[in-house]
């Protein structure tokens, strides 16, 4: 579980896509690239509470490093739409 606490278009990405900055509580802050233009701004995404998988390696992206990757679900169009929790839970929480 992070929130994610800066987000700006990723302009070099060839699938429109937000740069996000997520604070994950104890595993510290990280960086995630995420085809999320279709359906969210930048300035509703800041504060959100994400679910992300954090063990799969950092990857460069479009020039930017994407170390998590923000889960989510693809609507009736194919756009991500994120997965969320109904309440507020402690930032870093693991997800079973």
């Amino acid at each position: 579980m992070g929130r994610i606490v800066r987000a700006l278009p990723n302009e070099r990405a060839h699938k429109p896509s937000y740069k996000l900055w997520i604070d994950f509580g104890p595993l510290g802050e990280k960086t995630s690239n995420a085809q999320l233009r279709a359906l969210y701004r930048a300035d509703e995404l800041v504060g959100r509470l994400i679910i992300a998988a954090v063990n799969l390696g950092p990857r460069r992206i479009a020039g930017f490093t994407s170390e998590v990757l923000v889960l989510g679900l693809p609507n009736e169009t194919g756009n991500v739409v994120l997965l969320g929790v109904e309440r507020e839970v402690p930032l870093g929480g693991r997800v079973y």
